[in-house]
């Protein structure tokens, strides 16, 4: 996809480059509303999505994959928030992860797209400046943030890094379909997520608390209220039957992706019941379309060095 015009013949040198990979996620360990904010906590997951930008002087526009739309409208935004709107791009994404399943494809791509844009340039970007280019493309997951983060998805109002993620294993479930983030959050739904409020504000206390002490049991209650009370926003078939898988294999409980269809086995790392719980999820489920098996991880962005980023 080539956006606007761009110069003609070989392309000079770049006037800068730069990889950066962004992790995505298993959906989210909470997400509601606060009063009048959206809000999500995030699950980052050892599963990830680089970028790599290459800046010219030689015309205007952003040339990028055609499943990349998201990403080049974020890379465009950024270039005119530094003020060099002159420049053209071009963009190379390389990821795995799914798209429309609740994993932070998008989110992924497109932050890391904002922060190659500025250390092109020579510019570190913080988080929050990250969060807020995201946001004004789409709504956007809290991946740029350090740790596990609260953040408001929709206009990056709050963001807040809780702490760094306890020790935790995830066996992630998918039984097929794909939800548009775009259209399910054009979607007024305020009165369904207010509805559950009292259940989210728990989940929140609960996971924030577990985040801080470092307790993989406590941060598993909060996901699950959170998971099970987002069946009124937007049901996944399979829950109650994960849901009891969980519990039968000992993990401390279950997240969801609240707009997606990805499902969550939340696991104590430090039980290593991980690889036996991935293979037992084979079995039990052998009509799920994806089953994998992950670690939690701290958010963030992460520069890769030029030396890598071409191999």
């Amino acid at each position: 996809m080539k956006v606007e015009g761009t110069g003609c013949g070989a392309p000079g040198p770049p006037v800068g480059s730069a990889t950066v990979r962004a992790p995505g996620v298993c959906g989210e360990l909470v997400q509601g509303m606060l009063g009048d904010v959206y809000f999500l906590v995030t699950c980052p997951i050892d599963f990830f999505a680089r970028a790599r930008v290459e800046l010219y002087a030689d015309g205007r526009g952003v040339e990028a994959p055609a499943d990349c739309l998201k990403a080049a409208a974020a890379l465009s935004a950024t270039l005119a928030y530094l003020g060099r709107a002159e420049l053209r791009a071009r963009l190379t994404i390389n990821s795995l992860i799914p798209r429309g399943k609740g994993m932070g494809s998008s989110s992924a791509d497109v932050s890391a797209t904002i922060a190659a844009t500025g250390l092109a340039l020579g510019v570190e970007l913080p988080p929050s400046v990250v969060a807020t280019i995201a946001v004004s493309v789409e709504p956007t997951d809290g991946v740029m943030f350090p740790g596990i983060a609260l953040v408001d998805h929709r206009e990056a109002r709050i963001a807040e890094s809780l702490g760094p993620p306890p020790p935790m294993e995830i066996v992630a479930l998918d039984f097929g379909g794909t939800v548009d983030t775009l259209e399910f959050n054009r979607v007024d739904r305020r009165p369904a997520w207010h509805s559950i409020e009292a259940e989210t504000t728990e989940a929140l206390r609960l996971v924030r608390l577990g985040v801080k002490e470092g307790d993989p049991a406590l941060v598993g209650r909060g996901a699950t209220i959170s998971a099970r009370a987002s069946q009124a926003i937007l049901p996944k078939p399979m829950f109650q039957a994960v849901l009891e898988f969980a519990e039968a294999v000992g993990a401390v409980g279950v997240d969801v992706g609240h707009s997606g269809t990805i499902i969550g086995v939340l696991l104590d790392a430090r039980e290593r019941r991980g690889l036996s719980a991935f293979r037992r999820a084979r079995l039990a489920f052998p009509e799920a379309e994806m089953v994998h098996h992950f670690r939690l991880l701290g958010g963030g962005l992460q520069p890769v060095p030029e030396t890598s980023a071409t191999r």
